[in-house]
């Protein structure tokens, strides 16, 4: 049997088509049918059937009991033992004192974000100043400009790919990155398109990246400039 779904390992969210047989995913691909990732499949996509079927995967909330040993148990006990070991800290200490991780398979879902919006709201309302995701360590620069030009931390602007003519980039690597960032599966694909129609592709580093290398022009700058330019 054939399911379609979308890939909840970055932004992109890319169409995929997994065969289930006899309850194991047997095969992962693209999804042509897909409008905006058009059947493009990247190596961490391919790699989630690795993923659901890994011997080490979590299935089951685990608790750590006072021997340091991890037991099962269900979820109303799960939630019930968080609620013991953070209350005392929380009346001790405040809300400052906890804060709320959102992971990947959460944040990169259009339905399950809807219930990501309602927790960030409950953790600021309960008087958590932060909260964290892969993109703590990611591409959080990214998101503090957002907040400082645009009013708002996701108000990234996304370059219209498919229609440019010229592209300017300045210390993007996106043969290296994916470009997830932009919301653009086959970013490779899409920057040779450019070239393909007679467009242009510049990139701005201080490093002949791989990218560098199959633009139409490669600016080598010294590291610090990229303003000054």
């Amino acid at each position: 049997m054939e399911h379609r779904i979308t890939c909840p390992l970055c932004e992109a969210m890319c169409g995929l088509r997994v065969t289930v047989n006899d309850g194991t995913a047997s095969a992962v691909r693209g999804n042509p049918d897909d409008v905006w990732s058009r059947g493009h499949l990247c190596p961490k996509g391919a790699s989630l059937q690795q993923i659901h079927h890994d011997p080490d995967r979590l299935r089951a909330p685990l608790v750590r009991t006072r021997s340091g040993e991890h037991v099962e148990v269900s979820w109303d006990d799960a939630f019930a033992e968080a609620e013991r070991v953070l209350r005392p800290v929380i009346d001790r200490d405040g809300a400052r004192a906890v804060t709320v991780y959102i992971g990947n398979p959460v944040a990169h879902n259009l339905g399950l974000e809807t219930y990501v919006g309602a927790l960030i709201g409950m953790a600021g309302a309960a008087g958590m100043p932060a909260y964290y995701t892969p993109g703590t360590v990611d591409q959080w620069p990214l998101n503090v400009v957002g907040a400082l030009l645009f009013g708002g931390m996701w108000n990234a602007p996304i370059p219209d790919l498919d229609r440019t003519d010229h592209l300017m980039m300045l210390g993007a690597n996106p043969s290296a990155s994916q470009g997830s960032m932009l919301s653009a599966p086959d970013i490779m694909g899409r920057l040779a398109a450019i070239r393909e129609r007679g467009g242009t592709v510049v990139v701005v580093d201080p490093r002949r990246t791989p990218t560098a290398r199959r633009a139409t022009e490669w600016v080598p700058v010294r590291p610090g400039t990229d303003a000054l330019l």
